[in-house]
């Protein structure tokens, strides 16, 4: 049989493609997740995002590496939230998404970078943004936001602060493939490190955090030194086009769903990637 272009799929997750194919099994509802770019300019020129490795016990992607970000909690809808910028409405427009999931996927994007950064995309007016915001107090809030005796709407409120909805982009929007076990409906933003703030390695979900060059990254990728997914893969890859944040912010991005094809063959299971990306992950047959 001729070669089917693609990645591969591990014994496991082929045979469960197998019976999803074959009816004997139902795909896993995916669940509404942001994802947010961190990006800061490198003092000798070009970019650089942020990056978590995430533990090796996650039962999702464990080892690899990734973007701050997690799934939508029930209160990232709350309509109290002190907000600026871009409504929901825009936000809904620009990923494809109803006002009520399109202010929660925003939310979800500023509280996780949030709770698996320590960085705040919020200020104290529309055109101000939280300074240092590295005290005990502050990771005090942090952790009540993790154990959800926090919302974000309380959180800013107790701050005297308004979400800065104008400080993300709409990046990418991808879809975790149907045999896996744990599905993400995931929406990617892009946002710049305010200045006078910093990040800090807070997360319990990752064991390592780094500030990566996005070509650095694919080539580490390449090497089989740095364990990416797809998508993030393909994120670092458009990166790496641009030589400074603002460039990045400034960038017109048409927000398309990407759900990568599974093909199920006689020898095995591949996940065949979106055209465009084609030759783009490593170890995908041309």
């Amino acid at each position: 049989m001729a070669d089917v272009p693609g990645l591969r799929l591990p014994d496991q997750l082929a045979e469960r493609a197998r019976d999803i194919e074959e009816g004997r099994a139902e795909p896993a509802v995916s669940r509404d997740a942001s994802t947010v770019v961190l990006l800061r300019d490198a003092l000798d020129g070009g970019i650089e995002v942020y990056m978590l490795r995430r533990v090796t016990s996650m039962p999702f992607a464990p080892g690899a590496y990734v973007f701050p970000g997690g799934s939508v909690d029930a209160r990232d809808g709350d309509r109290t939230v002190g907000w600026s910028g871009p409504s929901p409405e825009e936000w809904g427009a620009a990923f494809g998404a109803g006002e009520t999931l399109a202010r929660e996927l925003v939310c979800a994007a500023v509280r996780e970078t949030f709770e698996e950064s320590g960085v705040l995309l919020a200020g104290p007016a529309p055109d101000t943004i939280a300074g240092d915001i590295s005290g005990d107090d502050w990771e005090a809030d942090r952790l009540a936001l993790l154990d959800r005796s926090l919302s974000l709407a309380a959180l800013l409120d107790k701050r005297g602060l308004v979400l800065r909805s104008d400080l993300l982009r709409p990046w990418a929007h991808w879809i975790t493939p149907v045999f896996e076990e744990r599905r993400y409906d995931t929406r990617f933003f892009a946002a710049a490190l305010p200045a006078g703030q910093r990040t800090r390695d807070v997360s319990t979900e990752s064991d390592q955090v780094a500030w990566v060059r996005p070509r650095e990254g694919v080539e580490a990728a390449r090497r089989g030194e740095m364990a990416l997914l797809p998508p993030t893969f393909v994120t670092l890859t458009e990166l790496a086009m641009y030589d400074s944040v603002a460039g990045v912010l400034a960038a017109e991005r048409a927000v398309r769903p990407r759900l990568p094809e599974t093909r199920v063959t006689d020898d095995g299971a591949y996940l065949i990637l979106p055209p465009e990306l084609d030759g783009h992950v490593p170890g995908a047959r041309p």
